[in-house]
C-alpha cells in the first residue's frame, strides 16, 4: 500500500513538473533587420541553444520559435556577424522584438596558384593531379573506425594509444563539458539544424552549440584521428557527425574501461 502511494505521488510530481516546464515555454516572435539599411533579412538561421531547436526568418524577416525566459537564441546569416540574444520576460510579454545584424568585412586571402599546366581535357588533366589518400583504422570492439589521412602522420600512434588506454585518450576532451556534448544526438536529430550545417563551413554555429572555440574544435577532431584534410574541407554537418561518432565511441570505451 505504501509502495502504491509513493508511486502515485511520484507520478503526480513528475506530471506537475512536466506541465510547469511546458507552460514556461512560449512562442517567441521577432524580426531580424540589417544594420545597413534597416531592411528585413530573409532566411536568417535562428537557433535556441538551450532547447536545441531552430527556425528561419520569412520574407519579412519575421521568426517564431518556442523558448523560455533566459534561453539563448543564436542568429546567423551569411555575410553578417552572428549574435546571441537572451530571451527576457519582457520579450515574452510584449513580443515582436527587433534583432539587428551587422555586416562583416571580408578580407581576401592570398591565393596560391598551382604550377600544374592543364590542357582542358579531363582525361589528361586528371592524371596530373595526384590524389590525396585517406585511410581509416578500426579498433577491435567498435563498429566504427577513425579517418586518418596522409596529413596526420601520428594517426597510427594515436590508434595504438587508444587501444592500450582508450578512455584516457578522450576523457580530457569530452569530460570537460559533458552536458554540451550530450546535445549532439539532439542536434543530429533536428532536421533544420542538419540542413543548415550542410551548407556551412565556418564552424561558427557548431562553436556556439558546443560552447568551444576554434582551437578546441580542431583539437577534438585531431584527437578523434581525423586528418587535417578533413578538418579543413568538411562542411559543418560532416564535422558534427564526426564529433558525434567519436563521442559515441568514447562512451562505449568508457563503459568498458
Amino acid at each position: 500500500m505504501k509502495f502504491r502511494l509513493s508511486l502515485l505521488f511520484f507520478l503526480i510530481l513528475t506530471i506537475a513538473q512536466f506541465n510547469r516546464s511546458y507552460a514556461q515555454q512560449q512562442l517567441v516572435k521577432g524580426v531580424v533587420l540589417s544594420s545597413v539599411d534597416d531592411k528585413p533579412l530573409e532566411s536568417v538561421n535562428v537557433l535556441n541553444l538551450s532547447k536545441i531547436t531552430g527556425t528561419i526568418t520569412d520574407v519579412d524577416g519575421v521568426f517564431e520559435i518556442y523558448a523560455s525566459a533566459n534561453d539563448t537564441l543564436y542568429f546567423s546569416f551569411l555575410g553578417y556577424k552572428p549574435i546571441r540574444v537572451r530571451v527576457t520576460n519582457d520579450w515574452l510579454r510584449f513580443q515582436n522584438t527587433k534583432i539587428t545584424l551587422t555586416e562583416t568585412a571580408v578580407a581576401l586571402e592570398e591565393v596560391e596558384v598551382s604550377n600544374l599546366r592543364l590542357t582542358g581535357y579531363l582525361e589528361i588533366d586528371a592524371k596530373k593531379v595526384q590524389p590525396q589518400p585517406s585511410y581509416r583504422y578500426s579498433i577491435s570492439g567498435l563498429d566504427k573506425g577513425y579517418e586518418a589521412g596522409s596529413s596526420s602522420p601520428t594517426a597510427m600512434n594515436k590508434i595504438l594509444g587508444s587501444i592500450f588506454n582508450p578512455a584516457d585518450l578522450l576523457y580530457n576532451m569530452f569530460g570537460k563539458q559533458p552536458k554540451q556534448f550530450q546535445k549532439l544526438r539532439q542536434m543530429k536529430e533536428n532536421d533544420h539544424i542538419r540542413e543548415m550545417l550542410q551548407t556551412k563551413f565556418d564552424r561558427e554555429t557548431l562553436l556556439a552549440l558546443l560552447q568551444v572555440d576554434h582551437n578546441e574544435l580542431d583539437e577534438i577532431l585531431t584527437k578523434c584521428n581525423y586528418s587535417s584534410d578533413f578538418i579543413q574541407t568538411a562542411n559543418d554537418l560532416q564535422v558534427l557527425d564526426a564529433i558525434s561518432q567519436c563521442y559515441e565511441e568514447f562512451k562505449i570505451l568508457k563503459r568498458g574501461n
